[in-house]
């Protein structure tokens, strides 16, 4: 990666302008171009993910700054083992990423409850499993960095047929909210990365597609058509968004929350002045549910039909 080090000056996740990263899910898609990422920046990763030797071309390429590890992130006691060996491989633990994630698609009518449980199981469960066990060595160390990978629809939401997935994302930033509230006095920072759509396999031989029941085609049935029968793809590329987390953490000042890609940074804009406008025409009524506040009040002007 040929990037300026502008960024490096600054002062890092360390202070140092080579780092140590954890990624899961790293045999493909975002995770994958995480780790080529950051191992030409000139970091060292534990790479790991369900079938690590989908990761030899990279050991083979990087040699000992990559350990694929395998980790089920829905076992809580694989993930203490994954850090565990990760920490006693490089010595330390500077960027940790939560990647691991996947989504099927069916109406909440109709999904199945142990489909939906089970991608919940590994797209928020699976995030605190791995969490909860690096608070230890970064707050031993003395800080790092989380990177949360939630999505577009973690922040704006509402995609008809993948409610499990989405539900998850917006757990994760709340979860995250905590999470940086409890460890920043240990030097502890906390990203979450909100994308949009990328050329990733997330949409491919990932997501499983269930039968859209009648009454549904043009909800559900849409996002099959606008997700995974497109020509041309998703617009985002994962080796930009990688590049740029890379150089993300070497800085200072960061966002807690990152919109990644362009539908993702102007959904979240035109999302965030609706909530404003609604806030601020609903403000009296809100706060009039006090006992100190006057009461009752006029509501605002009811909307024609």
């Amino acid at each position: 990666m040929n990037e300026n080090t502008s960024d490096n000056t600054n002062a890092g996740t360390t202070g140092t302008t080579q780092l140590t990263w954890f990624v899961t899910g790293s045999s493909r898609g975002f995770g994958r171009a995480l780790v080529r990422a950051a191992l030409e920046a000139g970091d060292s990763v534990a790479a790991t993910a369900r079938r690590p030797e989908q990761l030899a071309d990279l050991a083979a390429e990087f040699g000992d700054r990559i350990a694929p590890i395998a980790l089920d992130v829905t076992d809580p006691e694989a993930a203490r083992t994954a850090l565990a060996h990760a920490r006693e491989r490089f010595g330390r633990i500077d960027v940790l990423v939560n990647n691991a994630g996947y989504a099927n698609v069916s109406p909440i009518e109709t999904t199945d409850d142990a489909d939906f449980r089970a991608q919940f199981e590994t797209n928020f469960w699976g995030v605190h499993h791995v969490t909860k066990a690096a608070i230890p060595l970064l707050r031993e160390q003395g800080g790092g960095l989380v990177v949360q990978f939630s999505s577009m629809g973690g922040r704006v939401g509402g995609s008809p047929g993948i409610a499990s997935y989405q539900a998850a994302k917006f757990a994760i930033d709340g979860y995250s909210r905590v999470l940086r509230a409890e460890t920043e006095p240990f030097g502890i920072r906390v990203l979450v990365v909100e994308p949009s759509g990328f050329r990733t396999d997330w949409a491919g031989s990932s997501m499983t597609v269930h039968d859209v029941p009648e009454g549904y085609e043009d909800t559900v049935g849409a996002i099959n058509r606008r997700i995974r029968q497109s020509t041309e793809g998703p617009a985002g590329d994962p080796v930009r968004a990688a590049e740029i987390l890379v150089r993300m953490t070497r800085r200072r000042d960061i966002p807690t929350n990152l919109a990644l890609g362009v539908t993702a940074s102007d959904g979240s804009l035109a999302l965030d002045r609706r909530l404003l406008a609604q806030d601020e025409r609903w403000s009296a009524v809100g706060r009039s549910a006090d006992f100190a506040e006057e009461y009752p009040v006029e509501f605002p002007p009811d909307r024609p039909a």
